[in-house]
């Protein structure tokens, strides 16, 4: 018997993770890669009597190689926040899915396991991009201001060491960030203890500086567009940048466009008070998806940018 955790590689998969297994602590075989790379069960080729714990990745990306894996005789526990398609009715599925825009995977996980690591949650909701549910659960406990900043930027960096096109963007690569975090119960000890955590921070600011000093490709009312170049800085920062624009104007629907041989990787995030219309919008696309308030493409073709320009504007006109 072997057990398998998969997980998306950005804050959000890694800190559900860190709950679970610090909760239930065992040996697994981890499938992981870079916050794009999600479809993650093709990998796992498990057979009857092993069991799969899911995090933060879409069922619906993943139905065919799910049910494939049910068929053999596995178990699977699925927690994600992703729209999932048609959910396979079997015995040895069981889900935990909530698509609400102030969802993220390690909230479900929290809420799973009655707060028993909270934290790890609330950091993750910082890294999501879910300040709010991350403040909201934070009331519940005994916080001061600092450090729940300091729990908030350890989630920013985990998330931003998440973004690349290939694992050699990365500064970490996720399964040795989880396996570096493991051993911390409290994450503020992890900030306090280890090396890893000033490189990510370090680095993410440099990443910053560079993407801070572009203007918008167009800007128009209550709707941007961003376009960084071809580069391992860029495909590192553009999801923690489309998330920073989106906090510092709210009320504006914000794409970040990074360019790639024959066209774009995009994130897009809704305006913060009409937090949806991402997801649908993205898989007007053929490799688009994610949630109603951030979603992504994994690739544009450059032919496909006017219709994407014209699609962003129609999708968030006031």
């Amino acid at each position: 018997m072997k057990f398998y955790d998969i997980f998306n590689g950005d804050a959000d998969g890694i800190c559900a993770l860190q709950q679970l297994r610090l909760e239930e602590p065992r040996d697994s075989v981890l499938v992981t890669g870079v916050k794009r790379d999600i479809r993650l069960l093709e990998r796992v080729h498990a057979g009857g009597g092993d069991e799969l714990t899911v995090l933060d990745i879409s069922l619906r990306t993943n139905a065919g190689d799910l049910s494939r894996l049910l068929a053999a005789g596995v178990r699977c526990r699925y927690f994600d926040h992703h729209a999932p398609g048609i959910i396979p009715q079997h015995p040895n599925l069981r889900t935990f899915i909530d698509t609400a825009p102030d969802a993220c995977t390690s909230l479900i996980v929290d809420q799973y396991l009655k707060g028993r690591h909270r934290s790890w949650a609330i950091v993750a909701a910082f890294g999501d991009n879910l300040a709010e549910a991350a403040l909201r659960t934070a009331a519940t406990m005994q916080i001061d201001g600092g450090d729940l900043e300091r729990l908030q930027r350890l989630g920013e960096v985990m998330n931003y060491n998440a973004y690349g096109e290939t694992i050699d963007d990365l500064h970490y690569h996720p399964a040795d960030l989880f396996e570096a975090l493991r051993v911390y119960r409290d994450p503020l000890d992890f900030i306090n203890s280890e090396p890893v955590y000033d490189v990510l921070r370090n680095a993410l600011a440099e990443d910053l500086d560079r993407a801070e000093v572009l203007a918008p490709a167009f800007e128009r009312g209550d709707r941007a567009l961003y376009v960084l170049p071809d580069a391992a800085w860029s495909r590192r920062i553009h999801g923690h940048f489309g998330n920073r624009v989106a906090l510092v104007e709210p009320e504006r629907a914000n794409a970040v466009l990074v360019k790639k041989a024959g066209g774009y990787t995009v994130s897009v995030r809704a305006p913060r008070g009409r937090p949806t219309g991402a997801d649908a919008l993205c898989r007007m696309f053929e490799s688009g998806g994610g949630r109603e308030a951030a979603a992504g493409i994994n690739f544009l073709p450059e032919s496909d940018y006017p219709r994407f320009v014209a699609e962003f504007e129609k999708a968030f006109a006031a």
